[in-house]
This record gives structure tokens, C-alpha cells and sequence, in this order.
């Protein structure tokens, strides 16, 4: 298999990471599922098809919660009824930590293609990263912000499920797609440089 596909006994599952996510995301918790694709609807239709504000949604929610919770409050300490059920509101280091340690990874990985275009003139990755971000506006250009991020909630909630129903046959496409998609960027890799007036090595040395 290429690359791109899943090492040999590792499924799907456990490559999400094998938890509760890992269930809602392959429906194996499909209230979990329904849940998420649901709701994601809901918002969607809301701000994009009815144009309902996005600021005053937000401002209407969290009004009707605080007078749910201070309502419920104040009639629990009149009919010695339990309190609201809120948990202990604050963010512990060890999360802020994870945080840390991911965004680290992230900034890093962009540092180092950044690194890699600017002083190492990498023709490849600059190709790569050029056409990523063509990609990427293009798309933006069909879609706004709120339809693409419903697109990728559709996307996470049927993707992995399709492909653990048919790894095998979708990896030997990927690997094939992979194996082509290497030649053809070969191939221009040494078009792109051929044409590029290069210094020689003696010129080099002179230097």
C-alpha cells in the first residue's frame, strides 16, 4: 500500500484515535452522530437560509441560559431543591498545557515550510504549498465561510465511515492516485529546474 493509506491491522478506529470520538465520527454512538449532523444543519439553516445574525443568536442563547439558571436558582433556595448542575467552571493547566504543546506542533510544521521556501528555495515545497493555497482560495470563492465549515462536518460524519466499509478497494485506488500523482510532480520538478538558469559549480566557487 502507499503512503497515504493505513498501516496493515490498524483500523480506522483506532487511527481517529479510538475513543468516544472515534465512535460518533463511524457512528458507532449514532445519537452521538445525529446529535452533531443535527445541530450542524440547524445552524446552518439558520444564518444561511433564513439569515438569522449569527452576534444575535449568540446574545439570545446565552440570555434565555442565564435566566433558565438564575429562575432555577433562586426557586431551589425557596423549595430546598437541588442547585443547578453547573460544573467547576475553569480551564486546568494541564489542558492549557495540551494546548501549548499542540499549537507548538502546529506553529513549528509552518515554521519549517516557511524556513524551507525562503532560505532553502525548496522548488517542490514551494510548488506544493502554492498550490495548496490556489486550492484553497478557490474554493473559498464558491462557498463562504459557514457553508464550508457545514461541508467538512458532513465530510468528517460520512468519510471515515465509507472508507472503513471499503479500505481495501479505497486503498488500492490511493495508492495508485499516489504513485501517479509522485510521477507527475517528478516530471515537472525537472521540467520547472531544466529551465531555471542555474550557476554552474565553477561559477559557484568563484563566488
Amino acid at each position: 500500500m502507499g503512503d497515504s493509506s493505513l498501516a496493515l491491522g490498524t483500523s480506522v478506529h483506532k487511527a481517529l484515535g479510538g475513543g468516544s470520538v472515534s465512535d460518533v465520527l463511524l457512528w458507532r454512538k449514532w445519537r452521538g452522530g445525529a446529535v452533531m449532523l443535527v445541530s450542524a444543519t440547524t445552524m446552518w439553516y439558520l444564518f444561511e437560509v433564513a439569515g438569522y445574525n449569527f452576534l444575535t443568536f449568540v446574545a439570545n442563547v446565552l440570555l434565555l441560559l442565564i435566566v433558565i439558571l438564575f429562575l432555577w436558582a433562586k426557586s431551589a433556595s425557596l423549595l430546598n431543591r437541588p442547585l443547578p448542575p453547573i460544573p467547576n467552571m475553569e480551564i486546568s493547566e494541564r489542558t492549557i498545557g495540551i494546548v501549548a504543546d499542540e499549537l507548538q506542533i502546529w506553529l513549528n510544521c509552518v515554521l519549517s515550510i516557511a524556513h524551507d521556501i525562503t532560505i532553502g528555495r525548496n522548488l517542490k515545497v514551494f510548488l506544493k504549498v502554492a498550490l495548496s493555497l490556489w486550492f484553497v482560495s478557490f474554493i473559498g470563492s464558491l462557498f463562504n465561510f459557514l457553508t464550508l465549515v457545514y461541508i467538512g462536518v458532513i465530510l468528517i460524519l460520512s468519510v471515515p465511515l465509507v472508507y472503513e466499509k471499503y479500505q481495501p478497494h479505497i486503498d488500492e485506488k490511493l495508492s495508485v492516485a499516489h504513485g501517479v500523482f509522485q510521477e507527475q510532480c517528478r516530471k515537472l520538478d525537472e521540467t520547472v529546474l531544466s529551465k531555471l538558469p542555474l550557476p554552474s559549480n565553477k561559477e559557484k566557487k568563484m563566488q
